[in-house]
């Protein structure tokens, strides 16, 4: 038995060792064994992508080639993997530069060994924006027997962003539009297209609005008509007010189009004017309002002036009499204590003076003693007339106070007043 021992821990390092190599042996065999290729498109997305930057591609370059371990039981697919390209080392460089390709999967029965691409090439550009990039419209040649009215593009320019080496190529922005030989209008949305000088496409680019409206009279038989401009005016001025007057300068314009259409026009209107809560007078300049093929000759808007005013109105009042200028050593006696005056103002002041009592005065400064026939006169606050008075005059008897007499002068009262 000792002997038997011995041989068994005779130089065991040795045979531990081989032991070791052994089993590593198997294993690698077995892992040889189970280790195997996926051949196929894997989609790579971008991670830790810096701001302000532009990487192209911006699809990056897919991972075709994955070397895996799993079980036997296993059947792996495209979903399997999952491609990410890390470009947190980029910071603010730019240029063509070197991403690390990274392979991972969702699955915990598989191991992924290796993969091809393990690096890609990009190039990194800074994004930059750049405003009030004018647009161009072309529309090739014109057909035969048709002429064009001016091109109306709606914005005029637009903001251009992307890669700076683009950005800094863009010329314009090509709106393409056909002129058809049926002479139909042109009046539609068009996609615009950054253009260099010579006029070639840049892409890939963002434009800010991506699409404007442009409007073309296509004329078949054009003729030129004189009309008088009609002020469109919408709303109502603020309470208490009216318009008074609008003046147009110039009254009529010049417009073209073709016959049949021109010669259903009486007039051309404007675009709506807003006089809602207006107060005061107003002067706007205001384009024309064309029906769609008739295009204004010269200028295409008018200038037009509205005047505001006060409404007015005339209101009756039964009003009291009262005595100015009158002597203590007069009695004085008067024909009627009431007259009926009417007044003229705007309703605001007038529904103001309705709400208070209303005396009208008879002027007797100076008059001696006798029988005189006063005018009726009021003393009205600002922006108030006295428009008539019924009756108009009022006959005043002044006679003299006996020198006995104690008793003080008096004349009427003020009486409250009645519409």
């Amino acid at each position: 038995m000792r002997r038997l021992l011995g041989r068994i821990v005779h130089n065991w390092p040795l045979k531990l060792a081989a032991v070791g190599l052994a089993t590593l042996m198997y294993g690698g065999l077995a892992l040889s064994q189970n280790t195997q290729t996926f051949q196929g498109v894997i989609p790579a997305r971008y991670v830790n992508e810096p701001s302000n930057t532009v990487i192209t591609p911006s699809t990056p370059r897919p991972v075709t080639q994955v070397r895996y371990f799993a079980p036997p039981d296993v059947t792996v697919a495209t979903s399997s993997f999952v491609a990410t390209i890390d470009l947190s080392s980029i910071g603010t460089s730019t240029g063509v530069v070197s991403a690390p390709v990274t392979v991972t999967t969702p699955d915990n029965r598989v191991r992924v060994l290796g993969w091809e691409p393990t690096f890609v090439t990009i190039d990194v550009d800074k994004l930059i924006s750049r405003n009030a990039v004018p647009i161009e419209v072309t529309h090739g040649p014109v057909p035969d027997g048709l002429t064009l009215g001016p091109t109306v593009v709606d914005p005029t320019t637009v903001t251009i962003s992307g890669a700076q080496t683009l950005v800094d190529k863009v010329d314009s922005v090509r709106a393409d539009v056909e002129i058809q030989s049926s002479g139909i209008d042109v009046d539609e949305e068009v996609e615009l297209v950054p253009v260099d000088k010579l006029g070639n496409a840049l892409s890939p680019l963002d434009v800010t609005p991506p699409t404007a409206h442009v409007t073309i009279a296509v004329f078949s038989d054009r003729q030129t008509r004189t009309l008088p401009v009609n002020p469109v005016i919408t709303g109502q001025p603020a309470a208490g007010f009216e318009i008074a007057s609008v003046t147009v300068v110039p009254s009529v314009a010049l417009v073209a189009g073709d016959a049949d259409q021109i010669s259903q026009l009486a007039l051309v209107d404007t675009a709506p004017i807003s006089m809602t809560g207006v107060s005061d007078n107003e002067t706007v300049r205001v384009a024309l309002a064309l029906p769609t093929g008739v295009i204004p000759v010269g200028d295409d808007s008018v200038s037009v002036t509205i005047d505001i005013r006060p409404v007015t109105a005339t209101r009756t009042f039964d009003a009291g009499l009262r005595l100015v200028g009158a002597r203590n050593d007069l009695r004085y006696e008067l024909s009627t204590d009431r007259v009926l005056v009417t007044i003229g103002g705007s309703t605001a002041d007038l529904d103001r003076l309705a709400a208070s009592t209303l005396v009208v005065d008879l002027d007797v400064t100076g008059l001696p003693a006798g029988s005189h026939d006063v005018p009726v006169s009021a003393n009205l606050p600002t922006g108030l007339t006295l428009v008539a008075a019924s009756p108009p005059k009022v006959t005043v008897t002044a006679t003299p106070v006996p020198p006995s007499s104690a008793e003080p002068n008096t004349a009427p009262g003020p009486s409250p007043s009645g519409a």
